[in-house]
């Protein structure tokens, strides 16, 4: 095992919009302060009852998927949590990971696709 769920991320116009419509359908607190994630107009959290966390993104120009269409696909992505960034990008990698974003250094995440292109976070705990 090389991480651990943290959350879902969904792409879309506006992130405390969508925070607010996710929580009024699965119950669960908008926004709670959490020590991983920064809450801003780009980015809102939902932390349900049952511990899921699901994340919402902000995207300029946002273009909503099409169901189900290809040429509009589903737009999420997943955050895990890992203890050491540069341990897990090297067994991530070693897996068949490509590294899309590998940051400044100074970030405490890593952009990643998996080997059918989808995108994923490495996100240090």
């Amino acid at each position: 095992m090389i991480g651990r769920l943290q959350c879902v991320v969904l792409d879309c116009p506006d992130a405390g919009e969508l925070a607010r419509f996710y929580g009024a359908l699965l119950g669960g607190e908008v926004n709670r302060p959490d020590p991983r994630w920064s809450l801003d107009d780009d980015w809102s959290t939902l932390h349900t009852a049952g511990g899921l966390v699901l994340a919402f993104q902000r995207v300029a120009d946002h273009r909503p998927p099409r169901w189900p269409d290809p040429a509009r696909p589903q737009q999420f992505h997943l955050d895990l949590g890992v203890e050491d960034l540069d341990t897990a990008q090297e067994q991530a990698l070693a897996l068949g990971a490509t590294l899309l974003d590998g940051g400044d250094g100074k970030r405490s995440w890593r952009v990643f696709a998996d080997p059918a292109g989808h995108p994923f976070c490495l996100v240090r705990d």
